[in-house]
């Protein structure tokens, strides 16, 4: 089972500024916490045992944050003189990975996946990257991610209003040396310069996790959390 992790945590949150004051995205107030010890626990109840926290902005509020609450947890920290990319601090945090595959996920989004079971799928399809895919209904916030009948990925469409569809949730569990061998730049977007212009040339797989998720990127879903997540009525 993959039990090492890189939790992106150097977002602005500046769609959150009309409700949280200056602080990274993940460090947000949610029911008391900051939502970044959501994510935290989650990976911890999964087994996860391995942490590379990719900063950036306000770097030190995080690392601080972290070293007092979670003193014995075996972390490192991966900080970006300069915004990157999510690409880009991807492949600057995958360099302090220690083993074959690592689960990557974005900090403030929470998406409850089944960590061994998307390990087992990923290490099965002798995968470059697997996709946690999240299925949901009439949205329009997010792209749809659609799967060949063998689970690879068949295409990602654009953000529009869907019924229904299957979204990329942001966990990927990704093979680092497959990563780390394409010819990218320093900064780009692991999304769209990665994913998106792989996908057909690499192993690349979704598996669909109907799990509970949330995404504060935006104010509504901000204040949905402090109530889904200060109640525990996630499902």
């Amino acid at each position: 089972m993959i039990k090492e992790s890189i939790i992106l945590a150097g977002g602005l949150g500046t769609r959150l500024r009309s409700v949280v004051s200056d602080v990274p995205k993940c460090m947000a107030p949610v029911a008391g916490r900051p939502f970044l010890y959501f994510v935290i626990e989650h990976l911890l109840n999964q087994g996860v045992d391995t942490f590379i926290f990719s900063v950036g902005y306000k770097s030190d509020m995080i690392i601080d944050y972290v070293n007092e609450q979670y003193p014995a947890l075996n972390k490192q920290f991966s900080i970006e003189a300069e915004p990157l990319g999510t690409g880009g601090a991807v492949k600057l945090a995958c360099s302090l990975v220690t083993e074959k595959d690592v689960l990557i996920l974005n900090g403030d989004t929470l998406f409850k996946i089944d960590v061994e079971w998307v390990s087992g799928f990923h290490t099965s399809c002798d995968a470059d990257c697997t996709l946690s895919l999240k299925p949901m209904n009439d949205f329009d916030r997010y792209g749809v991610v659609e799967l060949n009948e063998d689970a690879s990925i068949a295409s990602f469409k654009e953000k529009q209003f869907y019924e229904s569809g299957l979204i990329n949730g942001g966990v990927y569990a990704q093979n680092v040396a497959s990563f780390m061998q394409e010819d990218l730049p320093q900064k780009f977007s692991f999304e769209k310069d990665y994913l998106e212009a792989y996908f057909d040339k690499r192993k690349m797989f979704g598996i669909i996790q109907d799990e509970y998720f949330i995404d504060i990127g935006i104010p509504e879903d901000f204040e949905k959390a402090q109530v889904e997540l200060g109640a525990g009525s996630q499902e």
